[in-house]
């Protein structure tokens, strides 16, 4: 029995039909946009009615010489002077302000805007008038704007203060710990998730993790699977969606990294969408809130580790129980001073059955795991795990026996980065099983403009999975330096072939993998590399995405 994918949902892109070709391409939908980001689930609105206003007197003004100026009195005093002020958040560190001008007619008016972060913007304003402004705010966080309108023929000045909070979340690293294990009963009581059920995982509050948190890095694992099925992650007490996280096959252990919204119970489900019971794991690495912390800065995919080379490493299999670090800051464009690091982590050549466990240097291997394998096969798994304080991670092969281990990196977190998650309705971007449009090519890719021409995204929080694979295979995927409208035109440069995997796969095997991609820039096109010699179907759905603006 193949295993369920959720939903079909129309796809955002499809492959173009012709023959098969050392490099095929895609081409868009008929009729679908070019911009297809979702909108992102975290909006707010702030308010200070014409109420609000306090009536100050003007400063007196200094003249030159020293002097004070004595204000200009009128009889009417502008007694309708007032300012309401409404404010939006249009971006994760962006906000828009409207302030209405209420005056008696005919009066000129100054404005002041303090925007709480030290600095201060001036405009004219005439009575009536609504005049709004656009500001960035370079950190996260609660600020108060305060706007002040001056009617210097009236000596009349009002002062309205408006709280509001910027909407983009910031990544805080926390060491790997569980918090979920159908198994033994941690975080949940011990029994097995029926079919066609959830269980809940508690993030808010848990251990060091605080109230408010906007979002959670968890490595899910399915294990004593007796049939097939997914597993779909979603915020607690909310909408299950019809997108797919991970995907299982009777008596398969299957991990796979999530970054999940968490409900305003503090809570994460977990729900099998398979016929039978299955035990679930949940590993915390991670979780986002709205306060200053870390941004992320995506990477085109760059190799660190292959110890079947002796990169990054000592050159040979890591041996059973056995545990290797290497360095992630200050290697391949990734700076000093980051506080976690997105990676993709693969095994491969396994004597036998185990699991990798990846970790932060000058620590105790905890007892989580990211990666599960067993003998002979090859597999991938996405990981976002803190760096040390000397800027290294380990990785500890669980098994009894030797393997191959390959490390790629594909971004990194630190307090000097200005990405920040913006999360979205998941949403299914591409099948290409749906609307009759064929797997991918041998050796082919397809493109998909995901965020063509939206300045400030950096990158994409996917998840992608292959169905009806015909023979072993990987995925890659990586930012294009074309636009779509080169590919419609037909003036599109060739692309160099990735040689990071995302996901790997044998014959007639499903497989699901997190992907952090990167948007290459304005362009926000995205390939996806079969780097198969046969075909695959591939599913894409995206969860959320990196803002800088």
């Amino acid at each position: 029995m193949a295993a369920s994918l959720g939903a079909v949902l129309a796809p955002g892109m499809a492959q173009a039909a012709g023959p098969a070709a050392p490099v095929a391409k895609g081409a868009p939908v008929a009729g679908a946009p070019a911009d297809s980001l979702p909108k992102p689930t975290a909006t707010k609105t702030f308010h200070s009615g014409a109420e609000k206003s306090v009536r100050k007197t003007p400063s007196a003004k200094t003249s030159a010489k020293g002097l004070q100026a004595a204000p200009q009195v009128a009889t009417a005093g502008n007694p309708d002077l007032a300012v309401v002020l409404n404010a939006w958040a249009t971006s994760a560190h962006g906000v828009e302000l409207q302030s209405t001008l209420m005056s008696v007619p005919g009066a000129t008016l100054k404005v002041s805007y303090d925007w709480g972060d030290g600095t201060v913007d001036t405009a004219d304003g005439t009575p009536g008038a609504e005049v709004k402004l656009a500001h960035r705010y370079a950190e996260l966080g609660e600020y108060n704007v305060k706007v002040t309108v001056t009617d210097a023929a009236n000596n009349a000045e009002v002062v309205n203060e408006l709280p509001l909070s910027t909407v983009g979340s910031d990544f805080t690293p926390y060491a790997p710990t569980r918090l979920l294990d159908t198994r033994n009963g941690i975080g949940a009581p011990r029994a097995m998730v029926k079919a066609y059920n959830s269980t809940k995982v508690q993030i808010a509050g848990n251990g060091g993790i605080p109230k408010g948190v906007t979002a959670v890095a968890l490595n899910v694992t399915v294990t004593n699977t007796g049939s097939a099925g997914h597993v779909t992650a979603f915020p607690g007490g909310g909408t299950r969606p019809t997108t797919s996280n991970l995907n299982y096959e009777a008596n398969q252990s299957v991990p796979n990294m999530v970054i999940v919204p968490v409900g305003k119970d503090g809570t994460v489900e977990l729900y099998n969408g398979g016929w039978e019971s299955v035990d679930l794991i949940a590993d915390i690495t991670g979780y986002f809130t709205q306060q200053a912390s870390s941004g992320y800065t995506p990477m085109t995919p760059a190799r660190f580790v292959d110890t079947r080379t002796g990169l990054g490493t000592a050159k040979g299999q890591v041996a059973g129980q056995a545990t290797f670090g290497t360095q992630i800051s200050g290697q391949y464009g990734v700076p000093a001073g980051i506080t976690a690091v997105a990676l993709n982590v693969t095994v491969t050549n396994p004597k036998e059955a185990g699991h990798l466990t990846v970790f932060p240097s000058g620590q105790s291997a905890p007892t989580t795991s990211n990666v599960n394998f067993v003998a002979g096969q090859t597999i991938a798994n996405s990981v976002i795990v803190p760096v040390g304080p000397d800027g290294r991670i380990n990785v500890r092969n669980g098994a009894w026996a030797g393997t191959d281990v390959i490390v790629d990196v594909v971004g990194y977190y630190s307090p000097a980065s200005s990405g920040s998650f913006m999360a979205v309705d998941p949403h299914r971007m591409l099948d290409t099983r749906s609307w009759g449009y064929g797997p991918m090519y041998a050796r082919g890719y397809i493109w998909m403009p995901i965020s063509h021409g939206e300045e400030g995204i950096a990158g994409y929080v996917l998840n992608t999975t292959v169905t009806n694979t015909k023979d072993a295979g990987f995925l890659s995927v990586a930012p294009d330096t074309n636009t779509p409208d080169q590919y419609h035109n037909h003036t599109e440069v060739e692309q160099t072939r990735p040689t990071a995997s995302t996901l790997n796969w044998t014959a007639g095997k499903t497989v699901p993998n997190l992907v952090q991609a990167s948007s290459g820039g304005v362009n926000g096109v995205v390939d996806f590399w079969n780097q198969s010699w046969n075909t695959t179907d591939l599913i894409v759905d995206i969860f959320g995405y990196y803002e800088t603006k």
